[in-house]
């Protein structure tokens, strides 16, 4: 089971030494990959009246793939991973380009997560349909596949039309991992049909097991291999018992963990750093 960090996106504001710091040191320290939320937007609650969303216009976010450009020249080994990037609210081919970018940038160290969001007010700011974004989000990873792999690309879709188009250069992964956010019915079975691993949304237990099975037998239904399809948990370090999530997450199969330290009330980023010393300490070598 791999084991990665997830980047406190909310609290470390605009300081691009703290992202060089933090992605520098996560990495010598033996974490194999950082993982990234997303949002372009935040909404402002004195507008949107009763907003109950868990974030708004005053909380911070670096754009991920954006950051990875950066993050790819100042580290070495570690996987970039976005989880997730709200994938229907953008232009699939600049996605698709991005991407592929980034891709070559850290020779071939992205892992692409991809999730349909919960913030309309996000969509609408970005010309996006809000209701029709998971339909919309599987021609998107049909698109995106095949602008990775082929030079020139035709197809007449539902949401999609391209005519002899294609992304010069290739990345080097062909096609990039995509990952999927999935947390309903609907999403499993999308994961399981067309994704290359996927992030739950419960915890180790019954609920966990529910939906790792919803995957499964959408990916047998599909023709695939279970057994090829990647799971990365989260493990929340607030909650103080991280060795014994982690031995959770590696019983129920999981390939992947990111350890998170946000809302931990942790303050700039040496405490983060100090907080993820202190867990590769204790883990095996």
């Amino acid at each position: 089971m791999r084991i990665g960090v997830t980047f406190p996106q909310t609290e470390l504001g605009g300081d691009v030494g703290a992202v060089r710091a933090y992605g520098q040191r996560v990495e010598e320290l033996g974490f194999t990959h950082i993982l990234a939320y997303d949002h372009v937007l935040g909404a402002d609650p004195q507008v949107h009246h009763g907003w109950a969303g868990p974030y708004d216009v005053h909380t911070t976010f670096h754009e991920p793939l954006v950051m990875f450009g950066y993050l790819a020249a100042v580290t070495t080994t570690l996987e970039l991973v976005t989880g997730v990037i709200i994938l229907p609210q953008r232009q699939t081919a600049l996605v698709a380009k991005q991407a592929a970018e980034v891709d070559l940038l850290s020779d071939g160290r992205l892992r692409l997560g991809v999730g349909l969001g919960w913030n309309a007010v996000e969509y609408e700011a970005l010309g996006e349909n809000f209701s029709n974004r998971g339909r919309r989000s599987e021609e998107q990873v049909e698109v995106m596949r095949r602008l990775w792999t082929e030079p020139s690309v035709t197809l007449d879709g539902r949401y999609h039309t391209l005519t002899g188009a294609g992304l010069a250069p290739l990345p080097i992964q062909r096609p990039i991992p995509v990952w999927f956010g999935a947390a309903s019915e609907r999403a499993y079975e999308r994961a399981g049909r067309l994704a290359d691993g996927w992030f739950p949304m419960v915890a180790p237990g019954q609920g966990l097991e529910e939906a790792r099975a919803a995957v499964e037998r959408a990916a047998v239904a599909a023709g695939r291999d279970p057994a090829e399809l990647g799971m990365e948990g989260r493990v929340d370090w607030s909650r103080g018992r991280v060795g014994r999530d982690l031995g959770a997450w590696a019983a129920a199969g999981a390939t992947h963990v990111s350890i998170n330290t946000m809302g931990a009330g942790l303050g700039g980023v040496d405490d983060h750093l100090a907080a993820l010393e202190a867990v590769a300490a204790d883990l095996p070598r």
